[in-house]
């Protein structure tokens, strides 16, 4: 009970830090009313139907691209890629809709799921070979292998797939309206919210009641006993790197699919790195990923709302997010203390 006292304080208490510093930053050097600003969130957040459902539409990505940390990490790796495959997923996804854009929607649809997951997850499992039969630090190179990915796919999107009719922003060839995937009926929520939701059920069920799942967290433990046991390290490695990059490959195909009908620029819009905070922020739980999503969507959501009414910047938001990141990662520092000690020495000094 202590242990899940202690996993919930310290993301609170940090979330508290970082709003206390984000409203001293308003308040000295932007001028604003930090409870304003704090309030406005809120309602650009949560307040109305409409925040609602555009908080929902942004949380979804980073559910799915969040898993490509999260995963990894149940074997003490810090795979940061998650970008990366996000955009080469949705580059792959867009190939294949317009490869399959004459077949039935349903087969189209699958088969760009299937190119998505496949190509994201092995571009994290690159990464993650890299590291085990190469010693090359996973942290760095999934970081830099999502710049060779935004460079992949400028050069598909300007090249090989671009659509000579798409002048002010290249774009590839549209994977066709019948292709698309509509939104969860009632509302405007793509689907990429269950498909999150969905994955985020079954590998905390995979983690908590399956053999390989602890044989994961044996190896995030301890590799040198896991291997002692005859565990094989190395293909653990792979499938969690191929699993989460598969996961955030994904998010690229719903982005295709459901959002932009082609694949574009606007892939690299920074639900990678958004993933990575909320993964951290959930301590790489899965369950957990789930509301945090939802909070840091609300946050992003936000922003449009704090530039027309207080004439602060749309990226305000992402100032807060690093602060928050910043936040976490020093919080790190406050788990598994004996807070016991702590109090008593209070008591009796």
């Amino acid at each position: 009970m202590g242990q899940v006292l202690e996993r919930i304080a310290v993301p609170a208490l940090a979330l508290l830090a970082s709003a206390i510093a984000f409203g001293l930053l308003l308040a000295v050097y932007a001028g604003v009313d930090p409870l304003e600003a704090f309030e406005l969130m809120y309602q650009g957040a949560f307040g109305t139907w409409f925040s609602w459902q555009n908080t929902l539409t942004r949380a979804a990505p980073l559910i799915l691209t969040a898993l490509c940390t999260a995963l990894p990490a149940r074997l003490g790796l810090v795979v940061i890629g998650n970008e990366g495959a996000l955009v080469v997923g949705g580059v792959a996804a867009a190939a294949a809709g317009i490869a399959t854009s004459s077949a039935p929607s349903l087969i189209a649809q699958l088969a760009m799921a299937i190119a998505a997951m496949a190509v994201g997850g092995l571009w994290i499992a690159l990464a993650g070979w890299l590291r085990q039969w190469r010693g090359v630090n996973e942290t760095i190179s999934s970081l830099l292998l999502t710049y060779i990915a935004i460079a992949l796919m400028n050069h598909f999107v300007e090249g090989p797939l671009r659509d000579p009719s798409s002048l002010n922003k290249p774009s590839t060839w549209p994977v066709g309206d019948a292709n698309m995937i509509g939104p969860i009926p009632g509302t405007d929520v793509h689907w990429g919210l269950v498909f999150g939701i969905v994955a985020c059920l079954l590998i905390w069920a995979f983690q908590r009641f399956t053999t390989w799942g602890f044989a994961m967290e044996v190896i995030g433990g301890n590799p040198k006993t896991a291997r002692m046991m005859g565990l094989d390290v190395g293909r653990y490695v792979l499938l969690a790197c191929f699993a989460g990059g598969a996961a955030s490959g994904l998010a690229g195909m719903v982005e295709v699919a459901a959002v932009h009908g082609r694949a574009n620029a606007s892939l690299a819009v920074g639900y990678g790195f958004t993933g990575i905070l909320v993964s951290f922020l959930a301590r790489h739980n899965p369950l957990a990923i789930v509301p945090v999503a939802i909070l840091l969507g609300g946050i992003g959501a936000s922003g449009g709302l704090l530039q027309r009414r207080l004439d602060l910047p749309d990226a305000a938001v992402v100032v807060l997010q690093g602060i928050l990141f910043v936040a976490i990662l020093a919080s790190e520092t406050l788990y598994g203390r004996d807070w016991s000690r702590l109090w008593k020495w209070r008591e009796t000094g």
